[in-house]
């Protein structure tokens, strides 16, 4: 059976144009990254239990970081070193899964 193919990794100028239209994310490194602010842990765990399902759909998994009423979801693909379009999917998918932008 072939090996499915990795993603490339996208050029700076794509990924600098995609954050000019999504509030919030930055770019670190190779990395897409966003905190996102809750009332509560517990609306925090629950956004984190959306964003593990869009992950598990997407096959594509963030790295999440926990502190209390704060979420930071971190976005890169490993096999292309650094930021593609299954970052750019999931994170957008990402937003839609709370009004917290």
């Amino acid at each position: 059976m072939a090996r499915a193919k990795a993603p490339e990794k996208l050029n700076a100028e794509s990924v600098r144009g995609w954050l000019q239209q999504r509030e919030g994310w930055k770019r670190r490194s190779n990395t897409l990254t966003k905190a996102f602010d809750f009332p509560s842990f517990r609306d925090s765990i629950v956004f984190v239990n959306r964003v593990a399902t869009l992950a598990d759909h997407f096959d594509h998994h963030p790295d999440i970081d926990v502190r209390y009423s704060t979420v930071t979801i971190t976005l890169s693909t490993h096999d292309a070193g650094g930021i593609t379009e299954k970052d750019l999917a999931l994170a957008e998918q990402i937003d839609f899964a709370t009004s917290a932008n």
